[in-house]
């Protein structure tokens, strides 16, 4: 039998919710109009991001050739009816640092995507990616 995760949805108001993790962190999801924090489907993008991004840093530093900048764009096409699921992600990695190859960076996101990443793999929808080797903006 696999991890069992729980997180609890709490109503603050109206479509403002609390989520909490089994260790007691909360993230805000919201719905409310205007939102003060990212609504559900937003949510949906950023742990795909966050979860490819997570394998990426780990699989660059395993190479030794950690990041030394790094950011993850997605964007999601959703379907015009309900359910408005979404169709069609694209996921950005746009990263670089000292030593680190275009293929080396591309290498690290196909396998995130193709191999670790779990919300990549959990969701019912196309998903492309790329990789932007760049260099270090704050030089």
């Amino acid at each position: 039998m696999g991890v069992k995760k729980t997180v609890v949805i709490r109503q603050l108001c109206d479509k403002r919710f609390a989520a909490d993790n089994e260790d007691g962190q909360t993230v805000l999801v919201d719905g409310a109009s205007p939102a003060v924090s990212l609504r559900p489907m937003e949510m949906l993008l950023a742990a795909l991001g966050s979860c490819t991004a997570y394998d990426v840093v780990d699989i660059m530093k395993k190479k030794r050739t950690p990041l030394a900048f790094y950011r993850v764009e997605v964007t999601g096409e959703r379907a015009e009816r309900h359910p408005k699921r979404y169709t069609h992600i694209h996921v950005v990695h746009v990263g670089g640092g000292e030593g680190v190859t275009e293929k080396q960076f591309a290498q690290a996101v196909r396998l995130s995507h193709e191999k670790f990443c779990g919300a990549s793999a959990s969701l019912n929808a196309e998903i492309t990616w790329e990789v932007r080797l760049e260099h270090d903006p704050a030089a």
